[in-house]
């Protein structure tokens, strides 16, 4: 239980600095926020409790292929809101082009030789 609460802590930590940085300075906290530091921390935190091969090698280049389809959100949000969106509203459309976008990821990889199960 201990291990949990460190994971969530440090994981929790790492949010609210990339809030912080990003009220000050919107670029900055941008930039924070794209680092893979989640991923590295999940690695990291699944290393230690499984440490092997195989899977830590899976579970990288699942996420690779995991991180394509959510990078139009991040395109959709901005555009929406400039063109007069309410935030909440361009986040529940960004989110939903997400998931839409990981349904057929899910769907297409395996088909071309993706291995993401």
């Amino acid at each position: 239980m201990g291990w949990l609460l460190t994971k969530a802590l440090l994981s929790g930590l790492i949010i609210a600095a990339v809030s912080e940085i990003a009220k000050r300075f919107p670029a900055w906290g941008a930039l924070v926020a794209s680092l893979p530091l989640v991923s590295i921390l999940a690695m990291l935190w699944l290393w230690r409790e499984k440490p092997d091969v195989a899977n830590m090698a899976h579970h990288s280049e699942a996420t690779f292929w995991f991180v394509l389809p959510s990078l139009p959100m991040f395109l959709l949000i901005p555009t929406l809101l400039r063109h007069g969106w309410d935030f909440h509203l361009s986040l529940l459309a960004g989110c939903l082009l997400t998931v839409c976008l990981y349904s057929g990821m899910i769907w297409l990889g395996p088909r071309v030789g993706i291995d993401i199960s």
